[in-house]
């Protein structure tokens, strides 16, 4: 028989109350890296694009440095971000917490869980990260993308979470019948 016994939600742990753990502080740079790059393209672009109307040719320049300055902001920002990411592994659960201002932590049940890879760009790979991706039932995408491990956390998590798939989930004991 089945029973569904209510929960008091003010005896319910506190998800901040998790104990996460950081990701790679190598994670910072390769970030900032990955920013700067794109904006120096635009820097560039915005450059070397031949603007026809006088008026904008004159602002051309300004442009340029503007958009530099704002990408080396954003890098600032970027880098400061990836700081506070961490992550916590837990019984049930994968949790992931990202942001900067807003604060985003998601928390995927292992027993959802259907399929779990490794995806590293070359800049990662040049700083020894790792990005985990899990997939769920019913998603059409990745739906939890955990960046900044270091290649044999992000593989003993992903052995972990592989192990969980294969044992299957976990069944309650049953109640014996009345």
């Amino acid at each position: 028989m089945h029973t569904n016994v209510p929960l008091d939600p003010e005896r319910l742990p506190r998800l901040e109350e998790a104990p996460l753990t950081p990701v790679s502080p190598r994670l910072a740079p390769c970030r900032a890296l990955q920013q700067l790059w794109r904006w120096w393209l635009l820097a560039v672009l915005a450059s070397l694009v031949p603007l026809s109307e006088p008026p904008l040719a004159d602002w051309q320049g300004r442009l340029a440095v503007g958009i530099a300055v704002l990408g080396l902001a954003m890098a600032v920002l970027a880098w400061f971000e990836a700081r506070r990411r961490a992550y916590g592994l837990r019984e049930h659960d994968l949790c992931y917490r990202r942001g900067l201002w807003i604060r985003r932590t998601q928390v995927l049940p292992l027993v959802r869980l259907q399929h779990v890879e490794t995806l590293s760009t070359p800049l990662e790979r040049a700083f020894g990260l790792v990005r985990l991706t899990c997939f769920t039932a019913g998603g059409r995408g990745a739906d939890l993308v955990l960046e900044g491990l270091p290649a044999a956390r992000a593989e003993a998590v992903k052995q972990h979470l592989l192990a969980r798939l294969e044992a299957g989930p976990a069944v309650p004991p049953e109640e014996p019948a009345p």
